[in-house]
Parts: structure tokens; sequence; C-alpha cells
């Protein structure tokens, strides 16, 4: 799943706005859903207003528009609500206009702090934006049920079937899916109750899930986040600045890319239940030969101790034993991209807790998120590895999913969805 992608807590060092650092705990496919090991990284979109005076976390506000969605290269918010919503019958292509029409009216508003003026149940009325961003899906079967199946995308084919999963349909898929993020539990709750209301005779709820990743400023100093296996979670993601960071991501027409979705993503939802009983019964140096880094700093075990997580990965190294110093099965090994013909994905993810499972055991895990530009490329292979060589697995449970394409940004002027139904 990917222990490592970057994060932005706590404080914000020189030079840098708090929304220009890129990750937080659990932005990877967790340990073990299928990515590479990834790295903090500096980044904000163009206009958003990443450190509002005073420090106030309310008052933080990220654009809807833009060249790509927000909810992508941003770090993520200490909240979130997942959600996919599934097309009435006879809705067709003109009452998905007019949803997707609503919904940006309404998600413009809001993501400013202002009120929906179609619906507003006063939830968030005393919050500002919270940093409140939406990113929407599009699911393979929305394309047939809104007439558009010319133009689905021939990378939104069902993702394959791996070994030890157990997917739960109700829980994963739909045909339209929604990310939203902030930083107050409530924003994210009113912003998903506004969508639902505004789609009501069009489109109804399917599954919804809440998330949360640390809250800015909870520790000292900027810090990769850990996830509920106490691992640091996101330490190679990969960085915009880098050469192909882009390619990697971001769709570009040509190909059997679709026009419509240039400068657009293609979106892996996962959600991956931690048997946490069965990780937290090993010492912590069985738990570091199953991850491959040390659990208290993330430094690669082929380093010394206290080196740090930015120490780079040597897959050569050999331990006092004359064995290898990271496992063969390790999870850093098998998801690195160096071994998976150079795949990568951006990956952020949030933990959830949903209480207790009837036999006791926690219903607590990731809600794995990564974005890549064609997931044939990106997401199947490094999870077909995965699920096949990565000592993590056996802690993990794979138990919805959902693949969608993720239109890109939206222009003044213009609806979510727009170059695919009028281009």
């Amino acid at each position: 799943m990917g222990l490592d992608a970057g994060g932005r807590q706590g404080a914000t060092p020189a030079g840098f706005t708090r929304r220009a650092l890129l990750g937080t705990a659990g932005a990877g496919l967790l340990v073990g859903a299928g990515a590479g090991v990834a790295g903090a990284v500096a980044y904000g979109r163009p206009g958003t207003d990443a450190h509002p005076t005073g420090g106030a976390l309310g008052a933080g506000r990220v654009p809807f528009r833009g060249e790509h969605q927000a909810g992508i290269l941003e770090p993520q918010q200490a909240r979130v609500q997942l959600a996919a919503f599934d097309l009435v019958d006879g809705a067709g292509r003109d009452g998905l206009r007019a949803l997707l029409q609503r919904w940006t009216k309404a998600v413009d508003r809001l993501t400013a702090g202002e009120p929906a003026e179609e619906f507003d149940n006063q939830v968030a009325l005393d919050a500002g934006p919270c940093s409140l961003t939406l990113t929407l899906g599009l699911g393979a079967a929305l394309f047939d049920k809104a007439g558009l199946a010319d133009r689905r995308p021939a990378a939104l084919e069902p993702l394959p079937a791996f070994p030890g999963e157990a997917l739960d349909p109700a829980r994963g898929e739909g045909d339209l899916f929604v990310q939203l993020g902030a930083d107050d539990a409530l924003v994210t709750v009113h912003a998903l109750r506004t969508l639902q209301k505004l789609a009501a005779g069009t489109a109804t709820l399917r599954w919804q899930s809440a998330g949360f990743a640390r809250t800015p400023g909870a520790t000292a100093r900027p810090m990769t986040g850990r996830n509920l296996m106490g691992q640091i979670d996101g330490t190679n993601n990969p960085k915009p600045g880098e050469d192909g960071f882009a390619a990697k991501v971001f769709c570009t027409a040509g190909g059997d890319q679709p026009a419509w979705l240039a400068g657009g993503s293609y979106l892996v939802f996962r959600r991956i239940r931690m048997l946490l009983d069965h990780w937290e019964e090993l010492p912590v140096e069985r738990q570091e030969r199953v991850i491959g880094r040390r659990k208290a700093d993330g430094s690669p075990l082929n380093a010394p101790a206290g080196s740090g997580e930015g120490t780079p990965v040597d897959l050569a190294a050999q331990g006092p034993d004359g064995g290898l110093a990271i496992p063969s099965d390790a999870h850093v090994r098998v998801a690195a991209p160096a071994g998976n013909g150079g795949a990568a994905m951006l990956r952020r993810g949030f933990s959830y807790h949903d209480g207790a499972l009837p036999d006791g055991s926690p219903d607590a895990g990731l809600l794995f998120l990564a974005f890549q530009a064609d997931p044939r490329r990106g997401f199947t292979p490094v999870q077909r590895k995965l699920s096949r060589g990565d000592g993590l697995s056996r802690f993990l449970r794979h138990e919805a999913s959902g693949l969608y394409a993720v239109p890109p940004g939206v222009p003044a002027g213009e609806y979510l969805g727009q170059q695919l139904l009028e281009g």
C-alpha cells in the first residue's frame, strides 16, 4: 500500500506556506496496498491562501477553479468525507449536466466560506472555508447511463481481482465519486449533505466513508504523518518538482486517452482494513522488518538508526549476518518503483476507525486514494506484485474498491465535467 508519502503537519518552515506541503499520514497505499515509497514536498496551487493571517485554520482557502481539480496536489486536510452516488434511472445526460451545474455553483460558494444558496443546514455556519476542497470522479457505469459510452476512457476498465481481497460492492464503485476534504469535520459533513440534497431526484447516495489525518499544528515541526499501525507513512510520494511528475499523475490527450480528460487523472480508491490486533502482537523489531524501515524515525534498515526517513533505500545492502538488510518481502522492497517498471502514483490516503467488528477487533485502517495518469501502468501492476510478495499483506484486508476518471479543473464560467458533456 505504500507507507511513504509526504506530510504537512505542524509549524511551517521558513519559505513554505502551510498549504504548500504535500502529503500527510496515510498518504500511501498504506503499508501494503500498492504504491511505492514517497517523500514530503513543497507545492501549492496558484492562489491558495495557505497560511491565513493569525494562523487560523478556518480562514484557509483553496481555490475551487484551476487547471486541475482541487484535492489532488494540495496536502491532506485533517478530515475527509468520501462518497459515491448512482444516477437514478432515466436521469440521462441532461440530468447529469444539471446536477453537475448545481454542484459547481454550490461548491464554488462553499470553498469560499459562503453558504450554499439552494441548501444550507447551518451546521458549518460559524466556520470559515477551512481549506475545503471537492474532487469529483466518474465511474465506468456512468458513461452508459448518461449516453456517453463512446467517451468512456479505455483505461477505465475494471480493476482485476487480486489475491486475498474480499470486496464489498456496496461500499465501493459508484457513478459519481466525491472527495471532500477540510480541516474541520463539520465543514466536510455540511458539504456532503449539501451535495446530497442537491442530487435529490437525480442521484442517490451509494456509500460514504469518513477519514482523518493529523491536524495541522499538532506537531512542533512539519513531519510526515503516521498511520494506525504507528508507521511513518508517505516518505517517497512523487514530488511535483521532479522530472516526469505530471506525466505520472495527469492525463494528456493522445493514444487511447480522450481529449476531454487532458489535465485530469484517474483515482483508485481502496478501503483497506488493518489487522491491528495481529500487528500489535509483533515486537517492534519484527514490524520494522515487515516494512523495511525503523518505526521511530522512518530510516531504512540499510542505514544507521537515527539517519532519518530521507536516507536513500539501498535494496542491495547487507546486514551484519551477510543477509539482506531489507528483507526480501519487506514492503519498501516489493513496492519500490525500481522493481515495478517505474510505476508510481500520487497517494493521498486517510485513516479511518469505525468501531469494532462482531469479534471485537478494530474496524480500522486506511482509505487509500491514489491519483495517476493510467491505472494500467500504475496501481494495477504494483498491487498485483504486492498482493503476491509483500510481507505486509497478511496484516491487511482490501474490503472495498473503486476506479474513477477525474476530469480536469474547472475554468471560470464553466462547470464540473463540462469538457466531457459538451466537448
